[in-house]
């Protein structure tokens, strides 16, 4: 038995990959963690090999896997996007953090060590039965290990708390909480304004947060696109939310235009017989987008010791 992904698992993972400092304030809210985005993210491999009682193996592709580098310390964290309820969630959790531990695990003097990363869950949907953590309980010969899996709840962050804990990652999956209410927004103009009212207070506040230097245009872009992707698929029989909310967050883009714009870049070089350099990307992408040099090399996640280089050059241009 496979895994198919939901299209809230490819916005989460979207995401987290390619604007990945979105995910520290979420990891200090799960976490009470005090990341405050100077730290390196490194990404595990999301494909793990799970054994079955037959002898056979099943593969699982986990939303998320990565490891968090602060000076000399490094945590693992591993995090799910759940949106339905799942009573075999918490038994897949621990199949994943095992495979997860035993891929970094150490042989030495007959010993093995395992280090269990912590794991969390995000419910884009909760219920009066939805606990805030879940508890992973190992019984070995002689004594007992545990830990727990705290649950982040989509639904109960208003947009004020998004923006004054900084939990941006979660503004693609914010029409969640209103799902309840498409019924009544679609026969009720008077509220589908209020619904609407919302999303731009959202995207002023973004273009604000750009036009301040605190985000830039490729973060922003990235959010509203992920958000729209979201709204497709949750409002796909609710037309005048769809259509209400898409407009608002910037029409009927029906791809992941930046990400589409480096690709095109680097399929174009291909097509030349060449690798395009990291000077021509960066280029091409302030040219599509309207970036400056930093926002366009933080798009492009350049290391830090060649940026002076490449911003020398591109400046002189």
């Amino acid at each position: 038995m496979g895994y198919t992904s939901t299209p809230y698992d490819d916005v989460g993972h979207t995401l987290l990959y390619d604007c990945s400092q979105l995910i520290l304030p979420v990891i200090n809210e799960m976490f009470g963690e005090h990341y405050d985005g100077t730290e390196r993210i490194v990404f595990q491999p999301n494909e793990l090999y799970v054994q079955r009682q037959n002898g056979r193996q099943r593969k699982r592709i986990t939303d998320s896997s990565f490891c968090v580098i602060k000076g000399d310390v490094v945590k693992k964290y591993h995090y799910e996007i759940q949106s339905t309820k799942d009573n075999t969630m918490l038994l897949r959790m621990f199949e994943y953090d095992a495979q997860i531990a035993l891929s970094d695990g150490k042989i030495a003097d007959n010993v093995l060590e395992v280090a269990f990363p912590h794991s969390a869950l995000l419910y884009l949907r909760h219920y009066e039965d939805t606990p805030d953590t879940m508890l992973v309980r190992i019984k070995t010969p002689g004594t007992m290990a545990e830990y727990e899996i705290p649950v982040l709840k989509v639904q109960k962050y208003s947009v004020d708390e998004i923006f004054d804990k900084k939990l941006y990652y979660l503004i693609p999956f914010y029409i969640f909480t209103h799902e309840s209410r498409f019924k009544v927004y679609e026969k009720d103009e008077s509220q589908l304004q209020l619904l609407l009212a919302e999303y731009r207070h959202i995207c002023d506040r973004l273009n604000d947060m750009m036009e301040s230097g605190e985000m830039d245009a490729y973060t922003k872009q990235s959010i509203l696109d992920m958000g729209k992707k979201v709204v497709r698929s949750l409002a796909h029989d609710s037309k005048s939310v769809r259509e209400g909310v898409e407009k608002i967050m910037g029409g009927k883009i029906l791809d992941y235009p930046a990400k589409r714009i480096l690709n095109k870049g680097k399929a174009e070089g291909r097509a030349e017989g060449r690798d395009m350099t990291s000077i021509e990307l960066i280029k091409n992408l302030m040219l599509a987008m309207h970036l400056d040099v930093d926002a366009a090399m933080n798009a492009l996640k350049i290391p830090e010791d060649k940026r002076a280089q490449y911003r020398a050059v591109l400046m002189a241009k």
